[in-house]
């Protein structure tokens, strides 16, 4: 009987290519295979950590992506929102009646005179006020301190350099050949406001935008010269010069002197080079003239912005 027990045994499961053997229990090889290694846990569903990490790439999605800092732009001409961040740069952007979007509060903030006078100038502006907990300002702000307010700022609005020719009056436009800092840009625009200028043009690339940082220093010069940018500054100052405006650049060693142009009186374009190199080859080329302004020999150069007062200070004495 005994005999008979194993015969029957070793010809079980006979459909199968390899049958059992004493001992298996009856378990085919592919039980013996395993399920590999074992996952991560941010990679089993039923995982807390899984439900974790997909939360947050879901809050990452939705996050717009802004540029942060207290004025700091991110990059020279992004087409991007700015954040201002910080109860003294956003008190001081309002007051500047710096266009923005919204104006976000720690919904448990402990007001002071700055935070108070932040939302009465967002609400006299129409400024959308947003009471946010902290953990939304932090992330809006990236991680920097924000002390409980942030502003939400639009792209500038840039004109195309041929509308400054349809400004009313005659054309007296300045352009910046790679100026990289937007604090001289904005000194520029606030300078060009002044003595009466039509506009400003600058390059689309390799140069300051107009900017938070921009913004402010211009002292609200901003909000009522425009601005043009130009895919190629060589090829838009050629076609102002085919529409009869003359143009002079800027540089030390210049054939005349800025005081001394015969231009000054007509339609005008002054260019103004980048602050380490000057006007570049093909620009210096597509001016009509070059003019200097005189210094002591102990100084070697001017900062951009004073530059572009001194030439536009000129010009206007001559049209005056």
């Amino acid at each position: 009987m005994a005999g008979n027990s194993k015969r029957r045994g070793a010809t079980r499961n006979s459909g199968s290519k390899k049958g059992a053997t004493v001992g298996t229990g009856g378990k085919g090889r592919r039980a013996l295979e395993g399920k590999g290694p074992t996952p991560r846990a941010e990679e089993r569903p039923n995982h807390k950590a899984y439900k974790f990490k997909k939360k947050a790439e879901s809050e990452a999605a939705k996050r717009p992506q802004q540029r942060t800092g207290r004025i700091t732009p991110r990059d020279r001409t992004s087409s991007s929102h700015e954040l201002v961040i910080g109860r003294n740069s956003v008190l001081e952007a309002l007051r500047t009646k710096l266009p923005a979007l919204a104006l976000s509060v720690f919904n448990r903030i402990d007001a002071d005179d700055r935070i108070t006078e932040i939302v009465s100038l967002a609400v006299e502006a129409g400024i959308e006020v947003r009471e946010v907990t902290k953990a939304n300002l932090d992330g809006l702000a990236g991680g920097s301190p924000h002390q409980g307010v942030a502003l939400e700022v639009p792209p500038y609005d840039y004109a195309a350099p041929e509308d400054l020719l349809e400004i009313d009056g005659q054309a007296r436009i300045i352009a910046l050949d790679g100026i990289q800092d937007p604090r001289n840009l904005g000194a520029i625009m606030r300078s060009a406001a002044a003595f009466g200028a039509t506009g400003v043009v600058i390059p689309e690339r390799r140069a300051a935008g107009v900017t938070v940082a921009a913004w402010k220093v211009s002292a609200g010069a901003a909000a009522r010269l425009p601005v043009a940018r130009a895919t190629n500054l060589t090829r838009a100052l050629e076609a102002y010069k085919s529409a009869g405006v003359f143009v002079i650049g800027l540089d030390g060693g210049g054939e005349v002197d800025i005081a001394d142009s015969h231009l000054l009186d007509g339609p005008l374009v002054i260019v103004v080079g980048s602050e380490g190199s000057g006007l570049s080859r093909l620009v210096r080329e597509a001016c009509d003239q070059i003019a200097s302004i005189p210094i002591s020999s102990d100084t070697e150069s001017l900062n951009a912005s004073v530059a572009a007062s001194i030439a536009l200070y000129e010009a206007r004495k001559a049209v005056s």
